[in-house]
């Protein structure tokens, strides 16, 4: 056993002792995290118009700040990007982490000397949790990637501005640096195809052990690999025994995946974003991500079937049920107010708290109120591809409200290995499936308002062109599996 191991299973056990006892006391671990948020923020520009020095509770906190999206708040979010001090935060930011929204265009999410350390402390917090929960740490010894963005940072305003997984490379611990990988130069390459090229170059006779990555662009990794040398991932990596992975719904590139690994490996799922990090996976025999309450974010929630009503309920952790699907709103330390990331949480379980991600509150089709959301269709995928060996590489679905023909349907993209040999019986299957997970489909349908879905099948790298031909291949950016309108399935149609 080496120094680093015994280290990490030491350091992994006292992490595991702190989160038992803030998770053990999740209402009073939240109300301490609202409080110093707003005694801290109580002289900012944005305290000051919600007159924080007067609020006494999260009631009357909820009267003061409706919660809103970055378009809601932009006048705000440009008034910190401008370098002004303390408009929503003392101070002003530390980096503002550049990402795309589908309606605000370009976003700037400041991320504060006190926010920075919520990103990297959970990112470790994740890997030690696994340490103390398997008690393996030899991982540690050998090489790490993580495919992330350039880590090149622009300047807007005097604040340094990138993506986030490029901000976050600075801050990697520096005893992790003599392992990580790809080297400096190779990751600062902006094209996505070259830099994986020179990555399979760094990499491909390296003794890699963990590899990390949004699952699309592991899978280009592992294809690029298997080009360069005819061997799976697992044989020419004997000694690769960890994926940790987020951004995306895992399930649906796990058989491809594992195929290119060729053996089943550990996992870890995290639930990061550009405005905060927010769960893990703490335990391998448990999918469930444990909620971080204690970490500089206070956390609301919003039924989802109620998030577009005039004045929807707000709930505390407390007050949450079980598998119901909520919006998730934050307020946090850097410098966010009731700010609706857009995401969908349901909880599965309440000790300690823990959450799966089920959609985009943007992310549904609802062309004819069926609200179809994200939780639905993968459920749907995944279980086509285990009936039917399906080697699913990525799919997107959207309403066909207008065809030249017949009546309306759900029409599905699906990028695939092999073309499939039981076209029809797959639509069929998958129709059925829908049909029993949203009673609202399965009402179109048998009202004859909605014909059975369609499927579109795509060869192998079509999404991938697709996101290059919008300036979006590779990084940290994702397809969304579902949307209202043909933005995206109108440019597939003409692939």
């Amino acid at each position: 056993m080496s120094i680093k191991t015994w280290a990490a299973r030491l350091w992994a056990a006292r992490i595991d002792r702190q989160t038992k006892l803030w998770s053990s006391r999740p209402v009073e671990s939240q109300l301490s995290v609202f409080n110093t948020l707003i005694q801290k923020a109580a002289n900012t520009a944005f305290g000051k118009a919600h007159d924080f020095a007067s609020i006494n509770s999260y009631e009357e906190f909820k009267k003061r700040v409706p919660v809103m999206d970055y378009e809601g708040r932009r006048e705000w979010f440009e008034r910190n990007a401008s370098g002004e001090l303390n408009v929503m935060w003392p101070g002003k930011p530390l980096y503002l982490a550049k990402t795309s929204g589908t309606t605000s265009g370009v976003k700037y999410i400041p991320i504060t000397r006190d926010s920075i350390p919520n990103h990297i402390h959970a990112a470790r917090n994740a890997i030690l949790a696994y340490v103390h929960d398997t008690g393996k740490a030899d991982f540690l010894d050998g090489k790490l990637i993580f495919l992330s963005g350039s880590p090149v940072l622009d300047k807007k305003n005097g604040i340094l501005t990138g993506r986030l997984s490029g901000i976050s490379n600075h801050h990697v611990p520096s005893y992790l640096r003599t392992n990580q990988m790809p080297s400096y130069p190779t990751n600062c390459i902006e094209d996505w195809e070259e830099k994986v090229e020179k990555i399979v170059d760094e990499t491909v006779k390296s003794d890699m052990r963990l590899i990390s990555g949004i699952p699309p662009w592991v899978q280009m990794y592992f294809d690029r690999l298997y080009s360069r040398t005819g061997k799976l991932a697992g044989e020419l990596f004997p000694n690769f025994s960890l994926f940790i992975y987020g951004g995306v719904n895992f399930e649906p590139y796990r058989h491809k995946l594992e195929q290119s690994i060729g053996r089943k490996v550990d996992s870890i799922e995290l639930f990061p974003a550009s405005e905060g990090f927010f769960a893990y996976q703490n335990q391998q025999d448990d999918n469930g991500l444990l909620l971080l309450l204690d970490a500089g974010i206070f956390y609301e929630f919003i039924p989802a079937e109620n998030y577009f009503d005039p004045n929807p309920p707000r709930l505390h952790i407390g007050e949450v049920e079980l598998n119901k699907n909520y919006a998730l709103v934050l307020s946090s330390n850097a410098g966010l107010w009731a700010y609706s990331i857009g995401d969908t949480v349901r909880f599965v379980s309440k000790n300690p708290y823990k959450i799966r991600v089920s959609g985009r509150i943007k992310h549904f089709i609802s062309a004819f109120g069926e609200h179809v959301i994200g939780e639905e269709v993968d459920e749907v995928m995944k279980k086509a591809s285990a009936q039917f060996g399906l080697e699913v590489l990525e799919f997107h679905v959207a309403p066909q409200v207008a065809p030249p023909s017949g009546l309306p349907y759900h029409e599905w993209f699906i990028e695939i290995e092999n073309p499939p040999s039981k076209e029809e019986e797959i639509a069929v299957f998958m129709d059925e499936l829908m049909r029993r997970k949203n009673i609202y489909y399965d009402d179109l349908i048998s009202g004859s308002i909605l014909r059975p879905l369609v499927i579109r099948w795509l060869k192998p790298g079509s999404f991938a062109d697709y996101m290059k031909s919008v300036g979006r291949l590779g990084g940290q950016n994702k397809l969304p599996r579902l949307a209202n309108d043909r933005e995206i399935a109108n440019r597939l149609n003409l692939s």
